[in-house]
């Protein structure tokens, strides 16, 4: 069976991350999410697949290619315009002469869930559970068939949602083509589902785990939840006096120095320098080339390649992008006193802990102090002691 990824949107909602490579690029377990979708369909046997692209294609071509280094064949096609799903999906049409499986590439996906919407066969919609389905389209079920798809409504009728993963047959594109622009100025693949449940010809497959990404947060439970079952392997230099407690793994060419602390589960990348006397605690990445150095504690965060944490900083539940350099005595809070649901921008993001959201080429002077729930844009500066709040504009220098 052949596979059509979605993976042509920025994801507005994930900036700034999303700033300088799309959504679907962004790291889970030091390993692109679309790499991840990759390998749990190639896992449950599916050999072909076509990525619909748009934002910032070169990215996704340049990492996976024809896709041979993963063991499948890999094809791409261009939606030019994000005019919606409808509209990106009917880019693969010419590709596909089958039965075939679609889903969206901002997701979390086990084989066996893969398998499952496999084995129920077409027309099929895979639902999951959500705890804010008011976030989601929310699904009425009755028996193994779809009766109900109500768009994202504050007052959801139920936690049933649709998870972006369907097995079609060729068939789902006659209904694509008479889809009409949507309110939000869009060809929605809902409404071509929506025929479908009239003439009561979609079923449900209900998945066992699944994870939505949608805001930047949501890599840190994603990030945590793909590290669960890491096998420990250490590939590059631990000095004498490193502890290691539980699985941790250390890429090729980097360097523990001595005095160092890392609880597992971990997972540091090539060429990077840690310590001496650095502290790394559980459910955390760091990319290649980071330098993570003396007195620095770093718990539950997501560092992405190329960035420095040198001296006596402290990042707790943080996404920080790439090319980054904090001066020493920087902190980042991720508690608040009150111990209230921390919100971002206006939205809660349903965690207590949530440090900062760092953009790329970020620069902090020494003893900075950033916030719980700060958003750092691309390419700020900011001083010395200086109080990070809220939101920093891209490019803003802060003194």
């Amino acid at each position: 069976m052949q596979c059509v990824i979605l993976a042509a949107g920025e994801g507005k909602r994930m900036r700034p991350l999303t700033a300088t490579r799309p959504k679907v690029m962004l790291p889970l377990a030091n390993r692109p999410m679309l790499e991840h979708l990759v390998l749990a369909a190639r896992d449950a046997g599916i050999s072909e697949f076509l990525v619909v692209t748009g934002y910032m294609e070169a990215e996704i071509r340049n990492r996976f290619g024809d896709g041979d280094a993963h063991g499948v064949r890999i094809e791409y096609v261009v939606q030019r315009h994000q005019r919606g799903t409808a509209d990106a999906l009917l880019q693969a049409r010419d590709w596909l002469d089958s039965d075939f499986l679609m889903m969206n590439g901002d997701m979390v996906i086990t084989p066996a869930d893969i398998a499952r919407i496999l084995a129920a066969g077409p027309d099929c919609m895979a639902v999951a559970t959500s705890d804010h389905p008011e976030d989601y389209g929310v699904v009425q079920v009755e028996g193994d068939q779809v009766v109900g798809l109500q768009e994202k409504s504050p007052e959801p009728r139920g936690n049933l949602v649709n998870a972006g993963l369907y097995c079609f047959t060729p068939e789902i594109f006659s209904l694509l083509e008479r889809v009409a622009v949507s309110p939000r100025g869009e060809l929605e693949l809902t409404d071509a589902l929506a025929q479908l449940i009239r003439e009561e010809r979609l079923a449900a497959c209900r998945l066992a785990s699944w994870i939505d990404v949608g805001y930047p947060w949501d890599l840190l439970s994603a990030n945590e939840q793909m590290m669960q079952d890491l096998a420990p392997s250490i590939q590059g230099v631990l000095e004498e006096g490193v502890v290691l407690k539980g699985p941790v793994s250390v890429g090729e060419g980097s360097v523990v120095r001595a005095g160092t602390c890392i609880e597992g589960p971990c997972i540091i990348g090539r060429d990077c320098r840690i310590g001496p006397h650095a502290y790394i605690r559980g459910a955390t990445t760091i990319g290649d080339g980071c330098h993570i150095g003396h007195a620095t504690e770093v718990k539950n965060s997501i560092v992405l390649p190329k960035t420095n944490l040198p001296h006596f900083n402290y990042l707790g539940d943080s996404v920080v992008g790439s090319g980054c350099n904090f001066g020493a005595g920087t902190k980042v809070a991720n508690l608040r006193h009150d111990r209230a649901e921390v919100k971002v921008r206006g939205i809660s993001t349903k965690r207590k802990k949530l440090g900062a959201i760092v953009g790329d080429r970020v620069q902090t002077g020494i003893n900075c102090s950033v916030n719980v729930g700060a958003v750092i844009g691309c390419g700020a500066q900011i001083g010395p002691h200086v109080l990070v709040d809220g939101y920093i504009a891209p490019g803003a220098k802060i003194r």
